[in-house]
């Protein structure tokens, strides 16, 4: 069965707001058995518009990213980024 992948690209615009936020994402990818594959870091755009931050989790299935996004404990992390960041998130079948 394919993995998921959910990725994540960022542009900060309160740390402090922002570290909230991570701190109860983290929780939630624990509680959905995702793997951080990048957490920020050194970045070059290649082609179009970067962002600050980007991120890569793996999931073992493209429905357990899913369910990651959509569960309440990663929905609370996310009303702690309310107005902190300007934000894409996708998830990704893959190999």
């Amino acid at each position: 069965m394919p993995k998921g992948y959910v990725i994540a690209r960022a542009d900060i615009t309160d740390a402090e707001a922002y570290a909230k936020y991570a701190a109860g994402a983290s929780e939630a990818i624990k509680a959905h058995g995702g793997r951080p594959l990048a957490r920020g870091g050194k970045y070059e755009a290649l082609e179009g518009p970067a962002r600050m931050r980007n991120v890569i989790l793996e999931f073992d299935t493209f429905e357990q990213a899913r369910a990651y996004y959509h569960s309440a404990q990663y929905q609370a992390a996310k009303a702690l980024r309310e107005g902190a960041a300007e934000m894409e998130i996708v998830v990704v079948e893959g190999a």
